[in-house]
């Protein structure tokens, strides 16, 4: 072992004893670099397959080929894909605010961990990586964006991420709006319009031609990614993914065929809201 390393690790011992770790879920003390209990690990709600195809909601049954969600069969998104971690639930709420707007940025590499497992699909065939962004006034209250901590660290902690590089402020927000938080699907479709984003005037040729994974944190109704994927491909990008910690999951959704969405009309309703980062 190198000199530095074990200097390394005896600063962080002796940081442990005056300050030990505590647990990003109840503020229980952990051990070492863990940064979750066995407790609220254990309450966290991974998502996989089966899936929707193009927005990810998770499906209460699979079907033999690959398959779709209603809402999705009516009106597909404007992104290619999405996928999500987590369920946005009592399990991984309140760690998630309190990495949004607590300062707990130390478990960034954690959820950069989970992304990996939860994006890999994505990660193989993506030519960069860009956060949702944060108008300039709420980042310097905040201090940090943490879409962009969530991008690097999907970077730093999946192999086939490694080659795809992170260009933090690729879009921007134009103009500033209240909160998402507490508003109705149709409150964050207006809020998140009125709020604007553009590709940023030194980025303009990145777009073009690649296909880009978007990085937030909480899916929630889909109007913010929609938004920037939207932003993305009017700048010429080839296609737009969504990639995010977690994601909001209200109810059941049933899967469709390919055979069955062919038949979906225009005209039917949505088996789920439509899905905001």
């Amino acid at each position: 072992m190198h000199l530095g390393e074990v200097l390394q690790r005896s600063a962080r011992h002796c940081l442990d004893v005056v300050l030990p770790p505590r647990c990003l879920g109840c503020g229980g003390i952990v051990e070492g670099t863990r940064r979750l209990c066995s407790d609220c690990w254990r309450g966290l709600t991974f998502l996989g397959p089966p899936h929707c195809r193009h927005c990810g909601y998770p499906l209460q049954q699979a079907v033999t080929d690959l398959p779709i969600c209603g809402a999705c069969a009516v009106e597909p998104p404007v992104f290619s894909r999405a996928r999500a971690a987590l369920a946005y639930d009592d399990g991984a709420r309140g760690m998630i605010l309190r990495f949004k707007h607590a300062d707990r940025t130390d478990i960034a590499d954690s959820f950069g961990r989970m992304l990996g497992r939860a994006g890999a699909e994505l990660l193989s065939d993506c030519h960069l990586i860009t956060p949702v962004p944060l108008h300039r006034w709420r980042l310097l209250r905040r201090g940090y964006n943490q879409a962009a901590l969530l991008a690097y660290a999907l970077v730093h902690g999946a192999a086939e991420g490694a080659g795809c590089p992170v260009v933090p402020d690729l879009l921007q927000r134009v103009r500033a709006t209240a909160s998402q938080q507490g508003l109705s699907g149709e409150q964050r479709r207006r809020n998140v319009k009125a709020s604007g984003f553009r590709v940023h005037p030194r980025h303009r040729s990145l777009a073009a031609g690649r296909r880009i994974l978007l990085i937030d944190d909480v899916f929630t109704t889909g109007a913010t990614v929609s938004a920037c994927a939207r932003t993305l491909l009017e700048n010429g990008a080839q296609a737009v993914d969504v990639l995010t910690l977690a994601r909001v999951v209200r109810q059941e959704v049933s899967a469709l065929s390919l055979e069955d969405a062919e038949a979906a009309k225009p005209s039917a309703e949505p088996e789920r809201s439509v899905p905001d980062a």
